[in-house]
């Protein structure tokens, strides 16, 4: 008789393969993989799927304690096993795709260099196993120093959901943001909530420019609310705005003077 853990273990010796690197085919942690060896844990089903289909052996052969396959040739499987195979069919038709796993050799302060963790399991959720995380990270949900996904934290982010110190997404946030919704220390986008704050619709506690700006300090727009404003009119030059907002905020980095300038000549 052997157990799940024995025939996983001798199952990845017999295919050359380190806990490591069966991790990896699989999109899980090596330590994950250690605890199925052990016998401290068990993998869910889709993981017994994919093991099956790494090594070649039946789902009823892994779970079962038993040394041989259960079915040879000639046999018909018993009923158990052959209901057993359906629900793993139904499911394998259910699951449309699998987590591709990737983790470079190289590795920096413990992460790797560049990880990857893309794949669409329907019904499934999102597990902290399938998130990308490196120095350099790319998936459906990433997390790095550089990260790209649909949710990205990182120094530098971008995605649908995007968070860090220079956030790009449809919703972003960080120290400077751009977005369709931007918030931030510096937020442009289509609706911008920031210290400073550019966009079509801009709300600042500083400075506020956009269609409708709102600030308790500084507005420049078409629709402008704040303690002192510039409103749009029949138009406004670049040199007209940068000498409104050095005249209120004379200490304001040059660079985003010429930044505000630009917005409000441009957008409005």
């Amino acid at each position: 008789m052997m157990t799940f853990s024995e025939k996983l273990t001798e199952l990845r010796k017999r295919e050359g393969l380190s806990q490591e690197q069966l991790a990896d085919r699989l999109g899980v942690t090596r330590q994950s993989v250690s605890k199925w060896e052990s016998g401290t844990a068990v993998p869910e089903l889709v993981k017994l799927i994919s093991l099956s289909d790494i090594f070649g052996v039946s789902i009823d052969y892994l779970v079962k304690d038993a040394r041989e396959e259960p079915e040879t040739a000639g046999q018909e499987p018993s009923s158990d096993t052959a209901r057993l195979e359906q629900k793993v069919d139904d499911l394998t038709r259910y699951v449309k795709g699998r987590i591709y796993a990737y983790d470079s050799k190289t590795r920096l302060f413990g992460l790797p260099l560049v990880s990857i963790r893309i794949g669409f399991v329907r019904g499934g959720k999102l597990r902290w196993e399938n998130v990308a995380k490196g120095i350099f990270a790319i998936g459906n949900a990433a997390v790095g120093v550089v990260s790209l996904g649909l949710i990205s934290v990182g120094l530098v982010s971008a995605g649908f959901i995007a968070l860090g110190l220079l956030a790009l997404g449809g919703i972003a946030m960080g120290a400077v943001s751009f977005g369709i919704v931007a918030f931030g220390l510096l937020a442009l986008g289509v609706s911008a909530i920031g210290v400073y704050a550019g966009g079509v619709c801009a709300v600042g506690s500083e400075i506020a420019v956009g269609v409708a700006a709102a600030s308790p300090g500084t507005a420049v727009g078409i629709e402008a609310k704040g303690r002192q404003t510039l409103l749009w009119g029949q138009g406004l030059r670049k040199e007209e705005i940068a000498a409104f907002l050095q005249l209120h905020h004379p200490t304001l980095w040059e660079p985003l003077v010429k930044l505000f300038s630009a917005i409000g000549t441009h957008l409005l």
